[in-house]
């Protein structure tokens, strides 16, 4: 069943875009995010939604059971968001991209060798290398894999 489309607005896409925006709004029941009165308070922006139940535990002496379940958390998200928090400050709480940050596979050692194999002036052949990278260093890498590698390096050349 397909989901019921949401008004799109300039605050959503913003939060969407830097990360933050809550994809379930409609969990968040702490009186604070439900009163129309207090406009700061929104329920959509997650930052601030786990900020707020991290200060109802701190501050006002919550249980974490009940912050969480006020905040539309499960417990251990709660958890969660605390080490964050105490890790990056509010920084922390914003969502990260998931996955591998770099190029985990092509090790320095790996690049060297890709290195010994170009020939100057000679197009690039990634798919016989794949192999050869496997035969010595055991580890499978795609033939993209070894073509980024390669431009980033002559990128940081220039």
């Amino acid at each position: 069943m397909a989901r019921p489309k949401q008004p799109k607005d300039d605050k959503t896409e913003s939060l969407k875009k830097y990360g933050a925006f809550n994809p379930h709004p409609q969990k968040v029941v702490e009186e604070t995010f439900s009163d129309s009165a207090l406009e700061f308070f929104d329920p959509r922006d997650l930052v601030q939604v786990k900020y707020e139940m991290l200060r109802a535990v701190e501050k006002e002496g919550r249980s974490v059971k009940h912050a969480s379940e006020a905040y539309g958390f499960s417990r251990p998200a709660f958890y969660q968001a605390q080490s964050q928090f105490k890790q990056g400050g509010v920084t922390g709480l914003v969502k990260k991209r998931p996955g591998p940050k770099s190029a985990h596979k092509l090790t320095a050692d790996i690049l060297a060798f890709i290195e010994q194999k170009l020939e100057e002036g000679k197009p690039l052949r990634a798919r016989r290398l794949v192999p050869l990278i496997k035969e010595k260093f055991g580890k499978d890498v795609h033939p993209r894999s070894i073509e980024r590698a390669v431009a980033r390096r002559k990128k940081k050349r220039k």
